[in-house]
């Protein structure tokens, strides 16, 4: 498909129990902690996600997580067994899949920051230009949405942000909704290679998850507090 793509919605459904994982098969999990406090958020989400690979595993203890040279967290006991997470706020995103490596990434739209300033540092000078070029009230949506695509990409691959965002390219349309990558590095593999979920699991939260491999089907639910809203699957 040429030009922006589509966009198929699908929902985050409430999900009392951790359902078994299939290998064709994304898990996505939006929670949200009861304590705002960054330092329960963090127990929380450690807890969260020590409960699901238990539950994906099949195992009682909860396994080590480790970090690699860049950063992202992995299951030295559960090699076949991939992860993210990512939290703004007191929510919390996790994803999974069995032998696929992926990102996860999410914002909050009410975070105060100078887009402008950052896109033109940090983003491709079109990326930059393009947000430029757009009303401002569609500006600060659109910087997210293609900063949480940037952040999903780079956590699937394991790098951090010294990585290069500029090196990361999206199209992205007048309207501030992002296409598929432009332009990766050659060790990056091809830009079709790569799949972006648009998520948006609470009204105020933009969110993304990426993975470079064939299709899988993607499975989000919602755990205790967390408000059922829809996401977006995007294939570049």
């Amino acid at each position: 498909m040429s030009g922006m793509d589509a966009l198929d919605a699908i929902d985050f459904a409430p999900c009392a129990s951790v359902p078994p994982l299939a290998d064709d098969e994304i898990h996505v999990w939006f929670l949200a902690s009861g304590d705002p406090d960054p330092r329960a958020v963090a127990a929380f989400a450690r807890a969260a996600l020590e409960q699901r690979l238990c539950a994906y595993a099949g195992c009682v203890d909860a396994p080590l997580i480790a970090r690699a040279a860049r950063g992202k967290p992995f299951a030295p006991q559960l090699p076949e067994l991939h992860f993210n997470l990512s939290h703004a706020g007191h929510h919390v995103l996790l994803a999974f899949a069995r032998a696929q490596p992926l990102g996860i990434d999410l914002e909050r739209q009410d975070r105060r920051a100078s887009f402008d300033g950052i896109a033109r540092r940090f983003f491709a000078a079109a990326e930059a230009e393009a947000l430029e070029r757009m009303p401002p009230a569609l500006r600060p949506s659109a910087f997210l949405r293609l900063w949480t695509n940037k952040e999903a990409v780079l956590k699937a691959l394991g790098e951090g942000l010294g990585f290069g965002l500029e090196r990361i390219e999206f199209d992205l349309d007048e309207t501030g909704r992002v296409g598929r990558p432009r332009r990766l590095p050659h060790a990056c593999g091809r830009p079709d290679e790569w799949t972006l979920q648009r998520l948006e699991p609470a009204h105020g939260l933009v969110g993304a998850l990426a993975w470079r491999g064939p299709a899988r089907r993607i499975r989000a639910f919602t755990g205790p507090a967390a408000t059922r809203r829809s996401a977006a699957l995007q294939r570049p």
